[in-house]
């Protein structure tokens, strides 16, 4: 077994170290899908938030291969040497040591940066998300803040839109209230986290959205191709216009003193400046 030596130790003398997990170690938070209806319907719910985020992610090429961004993921430590793991419904990891394409779980430390956004979301199952229990196994609120110490954690309670933004200071979670839209600029990503409300994937609710700095959202798939149709269409009418507007003055589009003229938008835009 592969160990580091004590990186932390609390004032309330808890012992931490990074040790790898071992491999018939039973993961803890593992989804489970044949429980009632009410379970079945959030267990595909949290996916669709949690595969939402990433999406926008990958559209901009925001994520690079040493990254770790994933969705109920094991997040591992040993406290008082007895193995502890957590499953966020969402995480990032800024660089990881090395790429493993079917990574399981995740031990920080041992295994590179402390991630530095934890994310959960809020069900009508409690899954101790405030929970600040500290005897084994302790809850997720204290596994995060006096553990792993992520520097931002964020509750998501996806029916009523409420986020809820904590960053860690002094060691301990303060809650952070956003701009004047409603967002929260986080630094180490570039990017603000907001609310949107709307439908993706027959699912009607609130979301969690990325913005750009200059205040644009950043899309879905299908939200870039309807952006890209509809981008199309504009230029398509424009087109339409400048040659009706042509034709009109007797003028024939395909016979312009332009070297191997095609009725291109940049094109259309010089005739109609032109004229």
């Amino acid at each position: 077994m592969t160990t580091q030596p004590s990186q932390a130790k609390s004032p309330t003398e808890l012992v931490i170290t990074w040790e790898a997990l071992p491999k018939d170690f039973k993961l803890e938070d593992e989804p489970v899908n044949n429980i009632g209806h009410a379970a079945l319907h959030e267990s595909l719910e949290m996916p669709l938030l949690a595969g939402a985020l990433r999406e926008s992610l990958e559209i901009i090429g925001f994520i690079q291969p040493q990254m770790l961004i994933a969705s109920n993921f094991g997040l591992c430590a040993t406290v008082n040497g007895q193995f502890v793991t957590k499953a966020p419904d969402w995480l990032y990891v800024p660089s990881v040591n090395e790429i493993v394409g079917n990574r399981k779980s995740y031990t920080p430390n041992l295994e590179g940066n402390i991630p530095a956004i934890a994310m959960e979301f809020l069900s009508d199952t409690e899954g101790g998300e405030y929970s600040v229990k500290r005897t084994y196994p302790p809850g997720k609120w204290f596994f995060y803040e006096q553990i792993l110490q992520i520097p931002i954690y964020i509750i998501f309670e996806p029916n009523g839109g409420l986020l809820e933004y904590y960053q860690l200071e002094n060691q301990r979670y303060e809650l952070k209230l956003p701009d004047e839209n409603g967002r929260h600029w986080i630094e180490v990503m570039g990017l603000f986290l907001g609310t949107w409300q709307g439908t993706k994937e027959a699912r009607s609710g609130y979301w969690l959205r990325w913005w750009d700095q200059a205040g644009n959202l950043l899309p879905w798939a299908v939200e870039q191709i309807e952006q890209e149709r509809q981008r199309a269409e504009q230029e398509r009418q424009q087109k339409e216009r400048l040659i009706a507007y042509l034709q009109s003055q007797d003028i024939d589009p395909n016979n312009l003193p332009y070297s191997d003229f095609s009725l291109d938008l940049e094109n259309l835009t010089s005739i109609s400046l032109f004229l």
